[in-house]
């Protein structure tokens, strides 16, 4: 048993040790050279490595309730007894109350902060001056999370509405469920509005990323060769056109407005034109290139296989939706429903997986997986929006700390809507995992044969264990009717995500690494002589 032990927490470590080192990776590779500050770097490093790791708060609640039971319907000897079980689900419960916790911390606290104190940087401004700035920021964000878990709290979900019942008794019953909860109403009402929120980040994108990312490695870039002469090409024009225009001054007089105008905008694109030639060049030279040219072929075996995963959610979701509005217990119930009646290709796959261990936990694990990375490949090709206005861009190694910032608090909020969309591809195996109970059979001369069968909503309390998760999605009915309709527009967006990635053409080898606001030596190279 010790070593048993010794080797999970081993391999705990590890894991652990790989995701910090992929979050540095990953915010060193885009996070901007000039703009690098250290406490806004360490924040975005920790916060995406509580995204991931959150991440895997599912599939451990899915396989320690499935784990308690054999595959003929009964508990193992370990877990026949009530008390055992009850503090395994506790020490899940817990998991779930430190994670969650953490992460309210860092989208109401941690992370606004570091974006305040680093915003109100100045060459005038004392750090005392900066630190007072942005906990008045804040405290705004304090108060929000305050509210919401003060409303989750006491929000009166089953209060008796007898005549003979004062509204001191009322109060009476609001502390009583609050204490016999241990706060799980008022953090689950938190999580629950973060996850609206999050729910807006899956839809606008998640559901870009999942048509994006595929269609982009099927594509590919453009020829970096055909682009840089396409590149010349351009500069030659463009030079040729400030000629023409600056040979009308040179008899002394001066140039209209509207001329100005115009040679100001074709000096800024020279200068563009300039950054990129050197980008291409460097490109061209560049060995990696060619190790992509090779890794070519695989590339697209990724992609083809990552739009199957797509498609495979996408139809799941589909039908688990209508399989919810026409056998489901209604709107005013959050669109519960009990047991499948309509199946999707998800909920066939998942009880074959089910017979060979750990098929359907690393099932489950890709898909939850795929939400994160195609949610950073959204990200990424899109920038981070505001309705209309774009705030930030994520171009490798020309991020602003406050993009970083931004990425992280949206991929934190991508993380707590992933649950919902995996209990919305698999509501029974959410709930239940691969649990099986003994029900009574054919009856062969006066005796009963006993057969087991998956754990679903009739299933005896005693006998099927629900997932944490599940407490957590349907503690608030109402929640769960949003997130109804809303996986109804994941489902419209992703559909036009992936018309419009279809009809655009390759892109450049060199996107997102030159756009006309960089600034002239954001290359670290002196700027070339525009006239010569």
């Amino acid at each position: 048993m010790a070593a048993d032990l010794a080797i999970g927490w081993s391999i705990f470590a590890l894991v652990l040790l790989a995701i910090v080192a992929f979050c540095w990776v990953y915010i060193r590779k885009y996070q901007s050279c000039q703009e690098s500050e250290a406490v806004s770097t360490i924040t975005a490093i920790f916060s995406l490595a509580i995204a991931l790791i959150a991440t895997a708060l599912l599939p451990v609640d899915i396989f320690l309730v499935s784990f308690m039971k054999n595959e003929n319907g009964t508990f193992k000897d370990w877990a026949e007894n009530n008390a055992t079980r009850a503090q395994i689900e506790n020490t899940v419960l817990i998991g779930y109350y430190t994670f969650y916790s953490i992460i309210l911390f860092c989208v109401f606290l941690w992370i606004p902060f570091v974006y305040f104190y680093y915003e109100e940087k100045d060459e005038d401004r004392s750090s005392c001056s900066q630190v007072k700035t942005a906990l008045k920021y804040t405290l705004v964000f304090a108060l929000v999370c305050s509210c919401l878990l003060l409303v989750g709290a006491f929000a009166p979900l089953d209060i008796p509405s007898g005549k003979n019942i004062s509204e001191f008794d009322k109060i009476k019953i609001l502390f009583q469920e609050l204490g016999s909860g241990y706060g799980l109403d008022a953090l689950s009402f938190s999580i629950s509005s973060l996850t609206l929120i999050g729910m807006l980040a899956t839809i606008t994108y998640t559901a870009y990323g999942m048509s994006a990312l595929p269609l982009n490695l099927i594509k590919g870039t453009r020829n970096v060769h055909y682009e840089r002469l396409e590149n010349t090409e351009d500069i030659e024009e463009v030079n040729l056109e400030i000629e023409r225009l600056r040979s009308k001054c040179r008899d002394g007089r001066p140039l209209s407005s509207n001329d100005r105008k115009k040679l100001y905008k074709l000096e800024e694109k020279f200068r563009t034109l300039q950054r990129k030639e050197r980008h291409l060049e460097t490109r061209e030279m560049s060995g990696w290139t060619k190790c992509c040219s090779i890794m070519r072929p695989f590339k697209i075996i990724w992609g083809i296989f990552l739009i199957l995963v797509a498609l495979l959610i996408i139809v799941s979701l589909f039908l688990s939706n209508l399989d919810k509005a026409l056998h489901s217990a209604g709107i005013d119930t959050g669109f519960v429903i009990f047991g499948t009646n309509i199946t999707n290709p998800l909920n066939i796959l998942l009880p074959i997986l089910q017979r060979v261990f750990p098929l359907d936990y690393i099932l489950i694990t890709v898909i939850i997986m795929y939400f994160f990375f195609t949610s950073m490949a959204g990200i990424r090709n899109m920038g981070i929006w505001f309705f209309w206005i774009r705030l930030f861009k994520i171009r490798r190694e020309r991020t602003r700390p406050q993009a970083l910032l931004f990425l992280c608090m949206i991929l934190l909020l991508i993380v707590l809507h992933t649950s919902y969309m995996i209990y919305s591809l698999a509501p029974q195996y959410v709930m239940y995992g691969s649990q099986k109970y003994l029900v009574e059979g054919s009856t062969i001369r006066n005796s009963s044969k006993m057969i087991s069968v998956n754990c679903d909503a009739n299933a005896p309390d005693d006998q099927c264990t629900v997932t944490r998760t599940y407490l957590f999605l349907h503690k608030f009915w109402f929640f769960g009717t949003i997130y109804y309709f809303g996986n109804w527009v994941f489902i419209g967006v992703f559909i036009i995500g992936f018309i419009v990635s279809c009809c655009k053409g390759k892109k450049s080898v060199i996107e997102g690494e030159v756009e006309d606001d960089d600034s002239d030596l954001s290359d670290n190279e002196e700027p070339l002589d525009i006239y010569a």
